[in-house]
């Protein structure tokens, strides 16, 4: 039996990622095992790092470099820009719910019943930036930790409310009472919802085996979403979402952006626009 080593962040999130990567892969080439190598990153291990996205990348980069792995996944809205030289992304998995979604307190279940003045927790300030636009009267307090480190910070009465991936939630298999918000109203963070399946680019076999579990449409969505991002310098803090939707022949695309809360971005609404029309122009 051939078998294959992926690897993954040590976050009971990762490993549930990973987990479905894995049985995936098994049913899809019943001759193959996957053995499951969890990398510990200085995200992880709440080092200090400059930027902690980038921390949960880099260690299973190098880990696939050193060839201590041979295919990783990542959350691809933790992915930047470009791979890593010698890397590339062999497959995006059909997507999970991509939207946000609203977690609340036992006395404010829903989104509608949050009191005025309300305290509410999330680590982006994408988020901040869009829930303060519709709910101005709110005070949002930096969150960070795993889903469970959240949740339970919730439930010892530190929030109202939490906002959190709703594909976090699903992949984790919580039954914790939720409302989404569209995608129109909260617009996600690039690739939120999806997962990238990474390896060195020379494993030419890897492609063959993974090439069944790339699904065409999401790839599609997410690497518009990575270059819009790209292309306005969008990072950690800057206030951006982006998200992508095939509809037939064509591709709607969702984009928000706001220099409220930073100026690291520069770009004004007309060169935001410009750069969305050449985005469709590449698709067509």
């Amino acid at each position: 039996m051939t078998r294959l080593r992926l690897g993954t962040r040590g976050s009971p999130l990762a490993k549930a990622q990973s987990r479905w990567v894995a049985e995936r892969l098994e049913r899809l080439h019943p001759g193959i095992g996957v053995e499951t190598v969890v990398i510990k990153t200085s995200g992880d291990l709440s080092l200090p790092v400059p930027n902690v996205k980038t921390a949960f990348v880099k260690e299973l980069e190098e880990a696939l470099l050193r060839g201590d792995i041979d295919i990783a996944v990542h959350s691809a809205k933790d992915l930047p820009e470009k791979s890593a030289e010698g890397l590339c992304i062999l497959a995006y998995p059909e997507r999970e719910d991509p939207r946000d979604a609203f977690v609340g307190a036992e006395a404010c279940r829903t989104w509608a019943a949050l009191p005025r003045g309300s305290v509410l927790g999330t680590s982006a300030l994408r988020r901040k930036v869009q829930l303060l636009r519709i709910r101005p009267d709110l005070r949002i307090e930096p969150l960070r930790g795993n889903v469970d480190t959240r949740l339970r910070k919730l439930a010892q009465g530190a929030f109202s409310g939490l906002v959190l991936a709703a594909a976090g939630l699903k992949r984790l298999g919580l039954q914790v009472p939720s409302e989404s918000f569209p995608t129109d109203v909260l617009v996600p963070a690039p690739g939120q919802g999806a997962l990238a399946v990474q390896a060195c680019s020379e494993r030419a076999e890897l492609g063959a085996l993974l090439s069944a579990l790339d699904d065409p449409d999401t790839r599609l969505e997410v690497e518009l979403e990575r270059r819009f991002a790209a292309a306005v310098g969008g990072g950690c803090s800057t206030p951006l979402g982006a998200f992508a939707r095939c509809e037939g022949e064509g591709v709607r695309l969702t984009v928000f952006f706001s220099d409220l809360l930073t100026d690291r971005a520069g770009k004004s609404a007309e060169e935001l626009s410009s750069l969305v029309e050449r985005l469709r122009r590449r698709i067509l």
